[in-house]
């Protein structure tokens, strides 16, 4: 017996990891059903001039809930939407901790972005021009979002069970750079994350993905999750019972090419699920302990706001959107007396021990932020996350901000946000991740 113990330790020590019990995680998986029961107006697209007219497929909320052998405990959530605002994913987190006693840093929301959602209030709210009732049915049904966003929650909290992880990575080649429209040269990033959740015996569970890329394949007048939900919805099929979560990336940059029909968005989603089943067919690491979260905001200064005499010589000009803004900047003088001169960009850290690390930036972060912190924070393994608990703009780096354009700054007005930001937000962003890194 002692010779079999000393063997197996020294295959500990020679492969540098000890195997993973099922005492060492719990993990609780839930999921609901967030499509609008009435056809309200559909997020993303400015240019649309009717609700929706029907459903491709529903839009999911899922929930996983982890909790290590200390008792440590984190929630990821994913959502089939164009995005969150902060007052949403805020109160969402202040009811979950009043019935389950996770904290506001404990909890992170996710949207994949895409463009076949309902409108979230308060998300790209200058974009829409909405009649009398069509934004009661937008107040209604962020109401209904928030109780069932606290209710998926709660539920994977309360179905804890011991569990087994594993990561692995592979490629989707679908998503290309887009600044200056098709962009084949421009920064992009291919990769497919996965972590894999199963049950102590080994049987597959849960998988969480991601991929950086907008959910822009369409642009019809459906509910539909986009390649993301065709995605999940083939990964579910090829592993029955199982429930997949898509983690949208740094994409706030990139866009599926080809794009334009369901046929391609198939086609798209079908390409990813291949990948992470390819992930899932190699040999996966083991993700051990404790777990870490942390979370935090820094404050990315504007440049100098215009006056009250700038914006009244403003009105009337420039586009429907840009006279919006106008307007909505002079009411923000008006009622607060000042229009702000920054934005609280938030950051989240969920450490799963040595072996996997996942970074959750608010926004619409383009790709240079994960490229730069895969090469800053290597060998470390880690996660890139963008779109994660409120999206409040487009967050760009310090070469999108010099180019400008649509996601240098152009992009704000929709959001009712005077701007660009001041040079020096990618800095800002980098120091403020750095700062919730376990040394």
């Amino acid at each position: 017996m002692l010779r079999m113990i000393l063997s197996w330790l020294a295959v500990v020590i020679v492969c540098g990891q000890v195997p993973l019990h099922a005492s060492d995680w719990q993990v609780g998986v839930a999921r609901i059903d967030i499509t609008p029961a009435k056809k309200i107006w559909l997020a993303g697209y400015a240019s649309r001039t009717k609700p929706a007219e029907g459903t491709t497929h529903p839009l999911w909320a899922k929930a996983l809930v982890f909790k290590d052998e200390r008792g440590n405990r984190a929630a990821i959530v994913t959502t089939d939407l164009i995005g969150l605002t902060r007052e949403l994913s805020d109160a969402v987190s202040a009811r979950v901790a009043r019935e389950t006693g996770m904290t506001r840093k404990q909890i992170l929301l996710n949207s994949s972005h895409t463009h076949c959602s309902p409108v979230v209030r308060g998300c790209a709210p200058l974009a829409y021009d909405f009649t009398s009732e069509q934004q009661q049915d937008v107040d209604h049904y962020a109401k209904v979002l928030e109780e069932k966003l606290v209710k998926v929650i709660v539920s994977a909290s309360r179905s804890l069970k011991p569990a087994q992880l594993s990561y692995s990575e592979d490629q989707a080649s679908f998503a290309m750079n887009r600044r200056g429209r098709i962009n084949p040269d421009g920064p992009v990033d291919h990769t497919v994350p996965v972590l894999k959740i199963s049950d102590p015996a080994g049987k597959l569970q849960a998988i969480l993905f991601g991929y950086a890329c907008h959910n822009t394949t369409l642009a019809f007048f459906e509910y539909c999750g986009d390649y993301a939900g065709f995605a999940q919805i083939e990964l579910e099929k090829q592993y029955p019972g199982v429930t997949a979560l898509f983690l949208l990336g740094c994409g706030g940059d990139a866009n599926p090419n080809p794009r334009g029909t369901r046929e391609l968005a198939e086609q798209h989603g079908r390409s990813l699920a291949a990948a992470v089943t390819r992930a899932l067919a190699e040999p996966l690491k083991a993700v051990d302990g404790p777990l870490t979260v942390k979370f935090q905001r820094t404050d990315l200064p504007f440049t100098k706001p215009p006056s009250r005499e700038e914006l009244l010589a403003r009105q009337g000009q420039g586009d429907v959107y840009s006279q919006r803004l106008t307007k909505h900047l002079l009411k923000q003088l008006d009622q607060q007396g000042t229009i702000p001169d920054a934005y609280p960009f938030s950051a989240q850290v969920i450490e799963f021990g040595n072996d996997l690390t996942l970074i959750g930036l608010g926004g619409e972060t383009v790709i240079d932020y994960a490229i730069r912190l895969h090469e800053e924070l290597s060998p470390r393994q880690i996660w890139v996350a963008g779109y994660c608990n409120e999206v409040f703009a487009y967050v760009p780096s310090e070469r999108v901000l010099k180019e400008g354009g649509y996601e240098g700054g152009g992009a704000m007005k929709y959001f009712g946000i005077h701007g660009p930001f001041q040079p020096g937000v990618e800095d800002r962003i980098m120091k403020l991740v750095h700062s919730l890194l376990t040394p």
